[in-house]
């Protein structure tokens, strides 16, 4: 006689139910959009410097699964071949959860530069024609300085990285939507060490010798035309030109000159002691 099955009690069941309905939440995949984010194909200097790049803008990318409320966020996260901290991102459930640019540091991702489905059109606006869709990371260095900038902060990339980003679609209270493929690794560029600068010749080309030596001739010769032209004019300083010998009297030089000259015959004879500003003599006689 075997033994009778015992039946789940009704809170096992209950518990079993809403378990069911419960796990598949976690597990249920994100929508996986094919777009790679990738560096703007404009032709623009400085589309990567030493602490920002600017990637295009993903116009009718997360349009399908989006609702009005709807917002797309950039994740940046750190990627150098060995550890890839994007393997350690989760996607995160509510607003509270949005890891900020200090994470960066820490964690070694971030979240960025929210955007409404407004700000990234299917079309240029009207007028718009001469501003360029890009979203530049890094380009705002004071914002951990403002106390009231939100906590998505575009901050200064720390170091050239290498850097992987994606775009993630969230709604009103934080919860994914979709996300994009995330992006090939992106390399700042950095500055070299002065000493690390190697200035022997022989590594230049052959046509920057021949400019270097044809600069340094010109530059020899004007600095010879510059001394001549100096010695020239000092020298009419310092040894005066002989003056005409006419011109000469004793050591004084100068121009000659006529002078008014009164003949003594017309010249009034005046009587003795009457000579200009002399007083008369007293007369004797009685």
């Amino acid at each position: 006689m075997g033994l009778r099955q015992r039946q789940p009690g009704p809170s096992l069941l209950l518990l079993l139910l809403v378990g069911t309905l419960i796990w598949p939440l976690p597990c249920m995949s994100l929508k996986l959009i094919p777009y790679t984010p990738q560096i703007t194909a404009w032709d623009l200097e400085g589309k990567v410097t030493a602490t920002t790049f600017s990637l295009e803008q993903p116009r009718c990318v997360l349009d399908g699964p989006a609702s009005v409320a709807s917002t797309v966020w950039l994740v940046v996260t750190f990627s150098n071949g060995v550890s890839w901290s994007s393997k350690d991102f989760h996607n995160p459930q509510t607003l509270a959860e949005i890891p900020a640019f200090p994470r960066l540091l820490t964690d070694g991702y971030y979240m960025t530069l929210p955007l409404s489905l407004d700000q990234l059109p299917c079309e240029d606006p009207e007028g718009g024609g001469r501003s360029i869709p890009l979203l530049r990371v890094g380009n705002d260095p004071g914002c951990l300085a403002d106390f009231y900038e939100p906590p998505y902060c575009n901050n200064p990339l720390p170091s050239p990285g290498p850097y992987r980003v994606k775009f993630l679609l969230m709604d009103a209270r934080g919860s994914p939507q979709a996300e994009t493929r995330w992006s090939d690794p992106i390399t700042l560029h950095q500055g070299k060490a002065p000493g690390s600068i190697d200035t022997w010749p022989g590594l230049r080309s052959g046509d920057m010798i021949i400019i270097t030596s044809i600069l340094s001739s010109l530059a020899g010769l004007l600095l010879l035309a510059f001394l001549a032209a100096s010695t020239v004019h000092f020298s009419s300083l310092w040894w005066p030109e002989e003056a005409p010998e006419q011109l000469r009297i004793g050591s004084f030089m100068g121009k000659r000159y006529m002078t008014h000259h009164i003949p003594p015959s017309e010249a009034a004879t005046l009587p003795v002691g009457c000579e200009p500003g002399l007083d008369p003599l007293p007369s004797l006689s009685p």
